[in-house]
């Protein structure tokens, strides 16, 4: 096994990588970390080049012992779309969609859920549980089914119905709460302290974010081994963005790529903004959010557990955080999909957003090379009809 130990976040302490763990002594998430000389010695371009395309291809650089079998429904490689149109019609050079809703249950969380549920299983755990705004809950319903691993999923109320549905046809045991997602969080983890389950949120156990990172490996091999010059990315819990930032690090420490890093961008609605207004104030930390309000669910957690990570990754970048209204995220979800015929996520229409605010304060260059994640697929979140209805008997081709 190539993993040497666990790291907390915050204090550096070390811990052993053969044992189950939630979050560090000091109450922070624990990194996994590698012996890079021998995954040097493992990875190659030309390796990497002659494997079959897909997060497992990766597994050097992921946690699951060698010789355990993951649980996969089938991880693909995600491919990279351009929003030609909508480019041309803004003046700028192509942006690029890095699509992930064509991941098994539609989502990114797939990655962080795969390797999760393949950790639980490598470890013999028979109950797991989170919180969740909608699309990790599914996920860990059907990776936990794979695996025959018994799931609970605590959600708010706002959580789209569909998001509902599928955890439970999953045969997740689903709870709708009257609270936001770290309130929910909270009663995951009072049932893990009682034992009743092991408690799987967001950073508070080592492996989603590992499994999360592959977007970032997937993507320098993606572009040649030359990363792009900007990542919008929506920020809830930050997982995918520690995730990826942690893959630049690992990917030049084994020599498949130089120093040259995208400047990170946290993307967040004005209704839930901790990161935008802790970036702003040069904090540290984030204080939790108030009344957090959006209609991109994903990216409604008032109170972020990996905050200083998303905010450490961010500044080293030379990135930033920015904040987008509803009604941007509105017009975005229909420009890509009437321009380019990409239906964005709600977040995804957040990213497209925070890049045209972005553009437009001068925080982002018009040749630049962009890169924006769109998280699910957007058919998975409501569409309201607005088709009018006919007669066949009154109507005929030449006038409808």
């Amino acid at each position: 096994m190539l993993v040497t130990h666990l790291e907390c976040s915050l204090t550096g302490e070390s811990y052993a990588a053969g044992e189950i763990h939630n979050l560090s002594r000091a109450g922070r998430p624990l990194l996994v970390r590698y012996d890079l000389e021998k995954v040097g010695k493992a990875l190659s371009r030309e390796t990497l080049a002659a494997r079959a395309p897909g997060m497992w291809k990766w597994r050097e650089l992921l946690p699951l012992p060698e010789g355990a079998d993951p649980v996969s429904l089938g991880e693909i490689e995600t491919p990279i779309l351009p929003l030609t149109r909508l480019s041309e019609r803004a003046g700028v050079r192509t942006l690029l969609v890095k699509d992930e809703g064509r991941l098994p249950t539609g989502s990114f969380k797939a990655r962080g859920l795969a390797m999760a549920v393949s950790m639980a299983k490598h470890f013999g755990l028979k109950q797991m549980a989170l919180p969740t705004n909608g699309n990790a809950g599914a996920a860990l319903a059907a990776y936990a089914a794979a695996a025959g691993i018994e799931a609970t999923v605590i959600c708010p109320q706002e959580t789209p119905p569909i998001n509902i549905a599928e955890a439970e046809a999953y045969g997740a045991r689903v709870l709708v709460a009257d609270g936001q997602i770290d309130e929910c969080g909270r009663l995951v983890g009072e049932g893990a302290a009682a034992g009743r389950w092991f408690d799987v949120s967001t950073l508070k156990e080592p492996y989603r974010a590992e499994g999360k990172k592959v977007m970032g490996l997937e993507l320098a091999e993606q572009f040649g081994w030359e990363l792009p010059d900007v990542i919008f990315y929506p920020t809830g819990g930050g997982t995918g963005l520690i995730g990826m930032w942690k893959a630049f690090a690992e990917l030049e420490a084994i020599g498949l790529i130089g120093s040259k890093r995208p400047r990170m961008v946290a993307v967040q609605a004005t209704g839930c903004a901790p990161m935008v207004r802790a970036w702003e104030q040069g904090d540290e930390f984030a204080e939790r959010w108030e009344q957090p309000a959006t209609v991109a669910t994903g990216i409604r957690v008032p109170k972020a557990v990996g905050d200083f990570l998303i905010l450490r990754a961010v500044r080293e970048s030379g990135g930033f955080a920015i904040a987008v209204e509803e009604e941007q995220i509105v017009a975005e979800l229909a420009a890509a999909a009437q321009d380019d015929g990409q239906l964005l996520c709600p977040e995804g229409a957040a990213v497209l957003a925070g890049w045209r605010s972005a553009l437009a304060r001068g925080l982002v260059g018009r040749d630049e090379k962009v890169v924006l994640f769109n998280c699910a697929a957007g058919n998975k979140y409501p569409l309201v009809p607005a088709a009018p209805h006919i007669r066949l008997a009154d109507s005929h081709g030449a006038t409808v």
